[in-house]
């Protein structure tokens, strides 16, 4: 049965729990691919599928608009798969279940996948609908844009024919976005040697859990824990103490999620082992204070386990433990232009020791170019001491404002007239793919703006009812007014 049939506009909320039944996390979007190409063909639409994997569905003007430039809506098939500790969920497998509390759709103990479905879905109503009044319409939908931004690094020119560009993969409904962060993807390998463990230990099973996780780019502003400087800040503190010896760590999934849990094994010398117990809450509570109005849920606890076959040799432990105590991580530095917005930022997304590799992941991002150059200077720095190999790639660019943009202009006066206020106008430190996509098409004039979207990348993401509908018809207002081509 329907969970979200009654929710208005029919149309978007139709496709959305379409999406949410189609398994599609980055780099599995062949089904979401599937349903857009079928969506094509059942409305007997124009279509292409490039070499990547992503998808073009056009559309002609209706009567009387002919002279209008042309509109392309973009968004991506692909979401971020994040679950809760507690919750058996398979996202290449299982769909999602939305659910309405109140006045947002969630999820249930998973992301709900509104960024991008929300977007993607406007777009495919739109594509659909034939009581619209619009000029030519485009309808770009890209692969991979949450894990390497596959899709807009393999656009063709000559893909898109469009002149307007509406990227629906903004976040805060009444603003409008015209310029986004650039991101690197950092990538730190320490290789160790297996030793034996000694005689006379004892081990445990650090866990870090119920941080709240989030959008390393939309959320980074809001200091929240990352369980992976958590986690290492109780090891440093253990190592000196206590004669900690690392066996392995496991924390985080993906690079542009901050991570909510992480755990290590360890062992120490059996006669401090009763001081471990008494150690960790004491640093949880130093912790949970310092916390306490960010991460109400937040979690640190221990427990003994079976003695581990091998242990990280000690240099090598000790150079890691180091490394990501010194690792920068949060917001860096403010944007000097543009009051409330994060110029550049890290996150220490991913910890993982297996088979004698410990690989670490960090997403950089800033909005100026020379700054994110900085940035993988400090982290090579860092690394490059502890004797880790360095390697960053999956650059892309960010999206330089242009605040005499037609479509923007048009949005701005538009709003003001349907809604009696201005809307802000603002860039955004995450990643969107206009930066991308502009470099290939630069004569594009590109804005982005949605629905409210709050918490995406972890499993409190939710999508306010009230702003789809604002949102979808602003959209439709829009395109009645989109500029004639000149």
């Amino acid at each position: 049965m329907s969970v979200l049939g009654k929710l208005k506009p029919e149309a978007i909320w139709h496709h959305f729990e379409e999406i949410c039944n189609i398994p599609h996390p980055s780099k599995h979007e062949e089904a979401m691919r599937e349903y857009v190409v079928n969506f094509a063909k059942k409305n007997n639409l124009e279509y292409e599928v490039d070499e990547v994997g992503n998808v073009v569905i056009r559309k002609p003007a209706t009567k009387g608009m002919e002279n209008r430039m042309t509109v392309i809506f973009q968004g991506h098939l692909d979401m971020v798969p994040q679950a809760n500790s507690d919750v058996n969920h398979d996202f290449k497998k299982h769909s999602i279940k939305p659910r309405i509390d109140g006045e947002w759709v969630k999820a249930t103990g998973t992301t709900l996948g509104a960024d991008n479905g929300i977007g993607v879905a406007a777009a495919l109503a739109v594509m659909e609908a034939t009581d619209l009044v619009h000029g030519p319409l485009e309808a770009l939908f890209t692969i991979d844009e949450e894990t390497g931004m596959t899709g807009a690094f393999g656009l063709k020119h000559g893909y898109l024919k469009g002149d307007i560009l509406m990227n629906l993969d903004s976040e805060d409904e009444g603003e409008l976005f015209i310029g986004c962060a650039g991101g690197t993807n950092g990538g730190f390998i320490f290789t160790y040697k297996e030793v034996d463990v000694p005689v006379g230990m004892k081990a445990f099973k650090l866990s870090i859990t119920g941080l709240k996780g989030g959008h390393s780019g939309c959320d980074i502003h809001l200091y929240r824990g990352n369980a992976n400087k958590i986690l290492f800040r109780y090891l440093k503190h253990a190592e000196t103490k206590h004669g900690l010896r690392l066996s392995g760590v496991d924390g985080g999934t993906l690079r542009n999620a901050i991570p909510r849990e992480a755990s290590a094994v360890f062992v120490v010398p059996a006669d401090k082992a009763g001081d471990i117990t008494k150690c960790v809450a004491e640093m949880y509570e130093i912790i949970r204070k310092e916390y306490a109005t960010v991460e109400p849920h937040f979690k640190m606890g221990v427990t003994e386990c079976d003695i581990p076959a091998k242990l990280i040799d000690g240099d090598t432990q000790k150079k890691l433990i180091n490394a990501i105590v010194a690792c920068p991580n949060d917001v860096i530095r403010m944007s000097n232009d543009m009051a409330g917005l994060v110029e550049t930022s890290s996150n220490l997304a991913i910890v993982k020791s297996e088979n004698g590799k410990i690989e670490v992941r960090c997403l950089l991002r800033s909005s100026v170019d020379s700054a994110k150059e900085a940035l993988e200077q400090m982290f090579a720095a860092v690394f490059e001491l502890a004797g880790a190999e360095c390697v960053f790639n999956g650059q892309y660019p960010g999206w330089k404002p242009n605040p005499h943009s037609p479509i923007l202009e048009v949005m701005k006066q538009g709003y003001e007239k349907q809604f009696g206020n201005v809307p802000k106008i603002s860039a955004i430190h995450a990643g969107l793919e206009c930066g991308l996509i502009g470099g290939v098409f630069p004569n594009l004039d590109m804005i982005s703006f949605g629905p409210t979207i709050r918490h995406p990348h972890s499993p409190d993401e939710m999508c306010n009812i009230a702003t789809v509908g604002k949102f979808w018809d602003y959209l439709l207002e829009t395109l009645k007014n989109v500029p004639v081509k000149k």
